[in-house]
């Protein structure tokens, strides 16, 4: 832990850095997931929760939502013990959820102190204050900084205190003796010097003047919102956070009753998750709308610009389909990909609009437009026409997509799951324009010749 205050880490947290060897020295099949699962399985130390992450990430993680692994549960109320109680019965509840790696609640009551409880009857029978009483324990146990030693242009402190072996022993930290002015009876068996003869100061054992015990306390206290907290981290593999999270919550609310007071906060990458989804309600709307808007201005038709819009839900096909093959799972990432895909699909469909517009401009122009079967025609001829810069497009798209694919710098996790659904996408978008498009514009077009034939 860093000897910083801004430094979220607690005292019983360890940092361990993996360096992994080149991907190619990797055992065939092998992968992050992989080798995450197998040092999962190596490394299990009694009362200590592995988890899994980036180093500069987890400080991001900390920092922002207090959770230092992918998903974590705050516990908030206004007891230390039943925070506790709250806290192992979530963990309980969570290790028996599907694709959960581990698990862990901090412990509130785990930790050992000193406590030294003055006998405010006691010292004030020896005339003694408080402070008397707690400066011999500061400077005893604490220790006293008694002058400064300069060495060139360094300076340290010169402290005395008790040795070790006295400040850890609960019967000799007893025995610490208070001076006492006046006649105060002296007790054997402390530690210092005894009362002089004839002396007008005497010690006292400071195990007459307070209760001294080792007990047990919070080892840190936490508190959100004006309540106390405690966290419960989890750290999972295999399943979308969205998903994973919807288990777990469902699950907990079916073994874990909250007592009056208490409520859960489920935190780390879902809370951006939950704040991400609820931006999205805003933006994937305005997108369409501003894409409608831009082709409805191009084409100065409502007809047109609908067309155009019917490869976006087609080409989410294309994606879904190569992200299951992938075995990406939805992340913010993802979205990402899927709202500029929307762009690239109304790009290339109002390429293909305008192709099958001149080649039925031409036809009518020149008088040729008299059947259905003419409309059909004309329609082929502008379709065919279209199928080289239409696979020329996708080519072009797909190199500049695909080399992603295989990278493996920083940030590449990221950037794969960004172009992932822009690549199954295209693919399947390019399908939809190439057949679906002219049988669409034949239906529309076939009206204005005010025919009955069948198509």
């Amino acid at each position: 832990r860093a000897e910083t205050a801004t430094d979220p880490a607690p005292v019983e947290m360890f940092e361990t850095i993996v360096s992994l060897k080149p991907e190619s020295q990797w055992r065939k099949g092998m992968d992050i997931d992989k080798i995450k699962n197998e040092l999962n399985d190596a490394v299990q130390i009694p009362g200590v929760s592995n988890s899994f992450t980036m180093p500069i990430k987890a400080r991001i993680d900390m920092l922002a939502t207090g959770i230092r692994t992918p998903v974590g549960v705050k516990v908030l109320g206004p007891k230390l013990e039943g925070l506790d109680t709250v806290s192992r019965e979530v963990e309980a509840a969570v290790k028996t959820v599907a694709g959960t790696r581990s698990a862990y609640a901090e412990r509130l009551l785990t930790g050992y102190f000193l406590d030294i409880r003055p006998k405010r009857g006691e010292i004030a029978r020896y005339g003694l204050s408080m402070d008397d009483v707690q400066s011999v324990v500061a400077s005893a146990l604490g220790g006293m900084t008694l002058t400064t030693t300069v060495e060139g242009r360094e300076r340290y402190s010169v402290n005395v205190r008790y040795p070790r072996e006295y400040r850890s022993d609960l019967d000799r930290i007893k025995r610490i003796l208070v001076p006492v002015e006046g006649d105060a009876p002296s007790s054997s068996g402390g530690m210092g010097a005894s009362a002089p003869a004839g002396g007008g100061v005497s010690y006292v054992p400071l195990g007459s003047l307070a209760d001294i015990d080792i007990v047990q306390g919070p080892t840190q206290i936490k508190s959100e919102e004006g309540l106390l907290a405690n966290y419960v981290y989890i750290d999972f593999t295999g399943r979308d956070v969205g998903g994973y999270v919807e288990e777990l919550q469902k699950k907990v609310a079916e073994t874990v009753k909250l007592p009056a007071g208490y409520r859960l906060q489920w935190s780390g990458e879902y809370e951006y998750l939950v704040k991400t989804h609820e931006r999205l309600k805003l933006v994937i709307p305005l997108t369409l709308l501003i894409i409608f808007v831009l082709l409805y201005l191009n084409t100065r038709s409502t007809v047109k610009t609908i067309i155009v819009l019917l490869a976006v839900p087609f080409s989410l096909v294309g994606s879904f389909w190569f992200l299951w093959f992938l075995g990406y799972n939805m992340s913010i990432a993802v979205w990402v990909g899927l709202i500029a895909l929307a762009g690239l699909d109304a790009e290339t469909g109002v390429v293909m609009l305008l192709y099958l517009d001149l080649a039925h401009d031409k036809w009518r122009k020149e008088g040729r437009m008299v059947t259905v079967q003419d409309l059909k025609d004309a329609i082929m001829e502008g379709a065919v026409k279209r199928v080289r810069p239409k696979l020329m497009t996708v080519a072009v798209i797909l190199a500049g997509l695909v080399p992603i694919m295989f990278s493996h710098g920083a940030g590449a996790d990221v950037m794969k799951r960004i172009a992932a659904p822009m690549v199954g996408g295209v693919i399947t978008s390019e399908i939809l324009e190439l057949t679906v498009y002219p049988a669409i514009y034949l239906l529309w077009k076939r009206r204005e010749l005010g025919s009955a034939d069948a198509v």
